[in-house]
């Protein structure tokens, strides 16, 4: 059955499109109206801490994560809750080791850090690494939230997926960052609204959330402290609050989306501030989805939502209790339709917008350092653009794929580890050298496809039989962590206990991350001992440099226009400090041809 919406639900949506399109027309047409590449990829580096963290927040929590995390609740329990307790150092780490590191040095691709620290050729592989996690990811984040709506609401298919990619196209190209960044904004209060609709009408419907509790408690879905520190275990309290922290990293650290917030912040300060206040929006965000979760279980025990639910996926099941329990007040539905295409715009304009910076600043200006200006304005849009249009080409393959459709989803999160264990190579081991990294990288990313893609094929075929081993093959990372991590993979009893590859296979998918990025770290420093050059010089620095306003101007980073590889200082002061920047105490050493040039002709 599907639930038919109403003059007021459509018009409820479609205020969502054209509000996003204004915001970025009207960023189009003031301030400098987007000529320059700083304003429009960094947004002049001149916002503050607050639109800043309701964008990271944003691109967190995709459309698909709306619907995961209350599936998962309904399914499980709430021991997936305690993924709250990995936000805390998820977030302090990157304020204070990752956003220094970055902010001070004045890039604007994360992947100009990777050439700095080890060559060109390390950078352009994280480069096409990431280029190749966000467009598989794209078109499968825009397409799985508008098929589940579709078989739910009758809502049109592909005039939802046209409509959200053409409008979040628009406003992207035409306002750049800062039009992204406010339009996540309005979209994360579009979410905490429809989220908070279906909470209030639920509870009430049921007797009130006291009630909702105890009846959750009752049935065994109130979890507590699951202590078992076996990494195979699907979700336990380490698995999620310890591994949890290595998935929040690779997103919120390194990850050129979240990254380029940070930089376009209009200080260190506000950059680190925009950490700390995600924080608790985060927590919100995850309460609010937990609780709807526990509305739903206990709403289903007594209206049930599908005739047939054992072939009811259960992100459908979330559109069914929502429609339900939302259809007999004109609005609401269409509220939290927005809310759900929220998550979605705002997490594909962040994509866009991320890729046409690093396609930019890594493989298109060191080809050609003489780009004007104007002309780099002009091919960052069209890049923008054509990135777009491509998520629309994603969301069709996307929608050829069928059961392959899972594979695609594990590929994006199989890549933020590697990508993870790169930037901690460089920034935390001195002897790295730039074949360490590069085979490190490639060492990790046949680690998660082994691990990701062997234990996904096992699932498959061993549900055709017996149930699979608890455990799950999608190695979701960042804000796919809550995806289809939890709406594609039924829960099944443990009959035997796996052994051998089996076993291996079974790790659960928060683990990932960390097992990712240690392969790469580990094989990175043997490849890097065993060829003998250091990547740098050792050792905490012996003096703490100036501070950036002491230090001349960059010129990439004043104009964008010119080698990125331009840094202020001709040589690093002392030992362990990344080259010309002030980035104090620590080991964040250059390569040896770094210190002496490494592009021909180039100065240092």
């Amino acid at each position: 059955w599907a639930v038919p919406f109403t003059v007021i639900d459509y018009s409820i949506f479609v205020l969502l499109l054209v509000l996003s399109s204004a915001i970025g027309l009207f960023y189009a047409l003031s301030g400098d109206r987007q000529r320059t590449v700083q304003e429009f990829l960094l947004a002049n580096r001149n916002m503050s801490f607050l639109p800043v963290a309701l964008s990271l927040l944003a691109t967190f929590q995709s459309a698909v994560a709306i619907l995961g995390v209350p599936a998962e609740i309904f399914r499980s329990g709430t021991e997936y809750w305690f993924l709250g307790c990995s936000y805390l150092l998820g977030l302090l780490i990157p304020a204070h080791i990752f956003i220094p590191v970055f902010y001070r040095l004045r890039i604007t691709s994360t992947y100009e850090y990777l050439e700095l620290r080890f060559n060109k050729t390390v950078r352009v592989f994280g480069t096409i690494t990431f280029i190749f996690q966000m467009v598989i990811y794209m078109g499968v984040v825009l397409y799985a939230p508008a098929l589940a709506l579709n078989a739910v609401t009758g809502f049109d298919l592909w005039s939802a997926v046209l409509t959200m990619g053409l409008v979040c196209t628009l406003y992207t190209t035409l306002g750049g960052l800062k039009a992204v960044i406010w339009t996540d904004v309005f979209q994360t209060l579009v979410m905490f609204a429809g989220q908070l609709a279906v909470i209030i009408v639920g509870a009430q419907r049921v007797g009130g959330m006291a009630r909702v509790w105890h009846l959750a408690d009752k049935e065994g879905k109130i979890s507590g402290i699951d202590l078992d520190p076996d990494p195979f275990e699907r979700h336990t309290f380490w698995t999620l609050a310890v591994g949890g922290v290595f998935m929040m990293l690779s997103l919120y650290g390194v990850n050129q989306a979240q990254v380029q917030r940070y930089l376009s912040a209009r200080s260190e300060q506000e950059a680190k501030l925009s950490c700390y206040a995600v924080f608790p929006c985060q927590q919100i965000v995850l309460c609010l989805s937990c609780l709807t979760g526990l509305v739903m279980f206990v709403y289903n025990q007594e209206h049930p939502l599908a005739p047939n639910q054992r072939h009811s996926s259960p992100d459908q099941l979330v559109l069914y209790f929502v429609m339900d329990v939302l259809q007999d007040l004109p609005g609401l539905p269409g509220l939290f339709v927005a809310c759900l295409f929220s998550g979605s715009l705002s997490t594909i304009s962040s994509a866009f917008n991320s890729l046409a910076t690093v396609t930019m600043e890594d493989l298109v200006r060191p080809h050609c350092p003489g780009l004007s200006e104007s002309r780099a304005t002009l091919l960052s849009k069209l890049l923008a653009l054509g990135y777009g249009l491509l998520c629309l080409g994603m969301a069709y393959v996307s929608s050829m794929l069928g059961p392959v459709l899972q594979a695609a989803i594990s590929i994006f999160g199989m890549v933020g580890g590697p990508l993870l264990g790169l930037f901690c190579l460089g920034m935390f081991f001195p002897c790295a050298n730039p074949t360490g990294a590069i085979t490190g990288l490639l060492a990790g990313l046949a680690m998660a496809f082994w691990v990701g893609i062997g234990g996904l094929l096992h699932n498959m075929r061993a549900a055709e039989a017996p149930p699979p081993p608890n455990g799950t093959a999608l190695p979701a990372v960042g804000n796919l962590t809550t995806i289809l991590t939890t709406t594609l993979l039924a829960p099944t009893p443990t009959p035997q206990s796996p052994t051998g590859l089996q076993k291996f296979y079974s790790l659960s998918y928060m683990w990932y991350s960390a097992h990712n990025s240690t392969t790469v770290i580990l094989v990175g420093l043997l490849v890097s001992l065993l060829t003998g050059e250091c990547g740098g010089v050792g050792g905490p620095a012996v003096s703490r440099p100036p501070s950036p306003s002491a230090l001349p101007p960059r010129p990439h980073a004043a104009s964008c226009c010119g080698p990125p590889h331009h840094l202020p200082g001709a040589e690093p002061r002392q030992p362990g400090e990344i080259y010309g920047s002030s980035l104090g105490p620590g080991p964040f050493p250059l390569t040896r041809g770094q210190r002496q040039g490494s592009q021909p002709g180039g100065t240092r």
